[in-house]
């Protein structure tokens, strides 16, 4: 008798990505036969991979039922492919005890064969809000443990429901294209991946009983402080009595659609970039104007991005603002954008530069 439906479900999920990582260490490896030349003895992390040895697939584990269904699923199909599985745990300090419970995830995820396991503690800070802060510590603590383990990738337990959550926020924001397709299965120049995101929310929690895996749910996933946890416990449920089922499949295949359509106008402006120059460099008014606007847009938002303005903190708004320099120019004056990046309209020409 084979595994249970959800367990089978999440084990093919994570071998296919698992199968994708080792074709793509093993394609790097040929480019670049230097990197899997012997390592010193004593390099920590890439060494073991560096040398030969299989690659390293980290997980990022909270202790919830997404991530400890990743995290049994990795165990089991590593041991059947050349890979080495290991885990992070990241400790955010946000609740009384959290240090405890990053040990209890840590001895759960050592139960499971994952070798290395750590648990990283991490300051939230309060740019962006409590829900974007956290965020952005988590990411830069696993990208400093996936750079100093050698980890040829890093999985995330994010779902359909996830996805469907996040293409709603977008949504609520008024935000482009880009901010509706969602997540990527694959990000972070290929260090993150995510196999769940087929998947819906009650698979993984399904996994974790037919295993009998101790699950942890984080209160603040309930707690209607925070807008993701009001959208999941209030809105999608509003929307699917209203709507009917089917809503979180439609918003994640939605998702996709969009992702494939921010890629095309992504691709097309970057070629479309040395078309509106001029011979300095300058990008050229009329040029730019002649450009759908979508794609125009996009070439804005390169332009400021190249010339200081982080990436994260260029919102629509602003790119709006530069394109009325382009579409409707009243002699109006400089424009002022994040990372002190500085725009005006001079001599036909869109000049971006520090300010």
């Amino acid at each position: 008798m084979g595994p249970h439906p959800a367990v089978a479900a999440i084990r093919l999920a994570v071998r296919r990505v698992l199968h994708d990582v080792l074709n793509e260490v093993s394609r790097n490896t040929a480019a670049c036969p230097a990197a899997a030349a012997p390592a010193h003895p004593d390099a920590p992390g890439r060494a073991a991979t560096g040398a030969g040895g299989p690659p390293l697939v980290l997980v990022a584990c909270s202790g919830g039922a997404d991530s400890m269904a990743l995290a049994s699923a990795l165990a089991f199909e590593a041991r059947k492919l050349t890979v080495r599985a290991g885990a992070v745990t990241v400790d955010h300090g946000l609740q009384p005890g959290s240090d405890l419970r990053a040990a209890e995830v840590v001895s759960r995820l050592s139960a499971l064969r994952l070798d290395p396991v750590e648990a990283v503690a991490v300051t939230v800070g309060r740019e962006g809000g409590p829900e974007a802060a956290a965020r952005d510590a988590r990411y830069a603590a696993l990208d400093e443990a996936a750079e100093r383990l050698g980890a040829a990738a890093v999985l995330l337990g994010h779902t359909r429901d996830d996805q469907a959550e996040t293409v709603l926020l977008g949504l609520a924001r008024g935000s482009g294209i880009r901010s509706l397709s969602g997540m990527a299965a694959v990000s972070g120049a290929g260090r993150y991946r995510r196999p769940f995101l087929h998947l819906d929310r009650q698979t993984a929690r399904k996994a974790c009983l037919a295993q009998s895996l101790p699950v942890w749910d984080d209160p603040m996933n309930t707690d209607p402080a925070y807008t993701r946890s009001r959208l999941r416990h209030e809105g999608l449920p509003a929307l699917e009595k209203s709507l009917g089922k089917g809503v979180v499949e439609a918003l994640a295949r939605t998702a996709q659609l969009c992702r494939d359509d921010a890629d095309a106008l992504d691709h097309w402006a970057a070629e479309a970039d040395a078309s509106v120059r001029d011979e300095a460099g300058l990008l050229e008014c009329a040029k730019l104007y002649a450009l759908p606007p979508a794609v125009r847009r996009r070439v804005l938002r390169r332009a400021a991005i190249a010339e200081g303005a982080p990436a994260g903190s260029l919102f629509a708004r602003h790119v709006e603002e530069l394109d009325r320099l382009i579409t409707g120019w009243r002699g109006q004056g400089a424009i002022n954008l994040p990372g002190r990046v500085v725009a005006r309209r001079q001599g036909g020409r869109l000049v971006i530069r520090q300010g």
